[in-house]
């Protein structure tokens, strides 16, 4: 009859578990070691060989950079976006007239993939990007933005002159999407009849303050008397108006702003910029390649150590 297990001896079988890991993991490498020792010269030659492997595959002209952009959304939802960048994500997918396909299809640009903006001042504008991709749409806190995201696509050195040619077939093949047009349409004229409306308001607002000062005369305005003995004609009190015209105007600028990038559904607000720190960094493909061929050299060595009883294995 099997006995129950408590949470005592859970932890205690998974503790025997971890080191028994930890056993066979010194074991390998005891017995690496000793590989290593007597066959030398095997594992140094597949070791020296891995290096100079690492040094060709990380040369110059074949190192690959990460280039991101920050992309406004006039219209569009994060959704719909998604749903018109899935192609870019596989190449079998994408359209043959698309202008983007030859330098996916060429392995001129790839990786293509998207990370959201994160406002975490609550100001509507762009603090950062969540790369590492652990903010989730709950966060209170660091709110992800839902008029911009961040492109990414990854592209090798010897093809750097070619990011212009490829931003511009990206917005194309992006700007091309039909339900994309349609939401892109209806914020275009939401946005029109709003920015009309906020300079009316503003005109509304310095008028408050100009037909009084400026088109009455002196005469029928009030005389005041300040504590320090200077006189002056107007009321005082229409610098009440004073801070709204600023905030509309604020409100003006940023909806001026919003209608003048509103050009197309996807707009970017920068070129691509180029990730100064490559992916196949040297020193971290020299270290891979080094335990690669370590591993290599001890496995090559493994099986020289054990020739005779392979070569009886075979012969049954």
């Amino acid at each position: 009859m099997d006995r129950e297990m408590n949470f005592f001896d859970l932890c205690a079988a998974c503790g025997r578990g971890i080191g028994r890991c930890f056993a066979a993991l010194g074991r390998l490498l005891t017995r690496m070691t000793r590989l290593t020792f007597h066959y030398w010269w095997l594992v140094i030659t597949i070791v020296l060989l891995a290096a100079a492997a690492s040094l060709y595959y990380t040369r110059c002209e074949n190192q690959t950079y990460k280039m991101n952009a920050v992309a406004l959304l006039n219209g569009p939802s994060i959704q719909q976006f998604e749903q018109a960048f899935a192609p870019l994500r596989s190449n079998h997918m994408i359209p043959e007239g698309a202008t983007i396909k030859p330098f996916i299809v060429e392995h001129k640009a790839r990786a293509f993939d998207t990370f959201r903006v994160i406002d975490c001042l609550h100001d509507g504008e762009a603090d950062f990007i969540d790369f590492k991709q652990k903010i989730y749409p709950t966060d209170t806190v660091n709110v992800q933005m839902s008029d911009r995201l961040c492109l990414q696509f990854r592209i090798k050195a010897r093809n750097i002159g070619l990011v212009p040619e490829i931003e511009q077939s990206l917005l194309d093949f992006l700007n091309g999407n039909a339900p994309m047009q349609q939401s892109y349409a209806t914020y275009l004229a939401n946005l029109k009849e709003e920015v009309a409306f906020n300079h009316s308001q503003a005109q509304k607002l310095d008028s408050l303050t100009s037909n009084y000062y400026f088109y009455n005369a002196s005469s029928a305005q009030p005389m005041n008397y300040s504590g320090n003995g200077v006189n002056f004609y107007g009321d005082r009190r229409i610098r009440l108006f004073l801070k709204e015209i600023y905030e509309q105007h604020e409100v003006l600028q940023k909806g001026d702003y919003r209608l003048q990038l509103a050009t197309a559904p996807v707009v970017l607000e920068n070129h691509f910029a180029m990730d100064p720190k490559p992916v196949n960094g040297r020193l971290k493909m020299l270290i891979i390649f080094l335990l690669l061929g370590w591993c290599s050299g001890c496995i090559a060595a493994e099986l020289i150590d054990q020739r005779k009883a392979i070569y009886a294995w075979l012969k049954r």
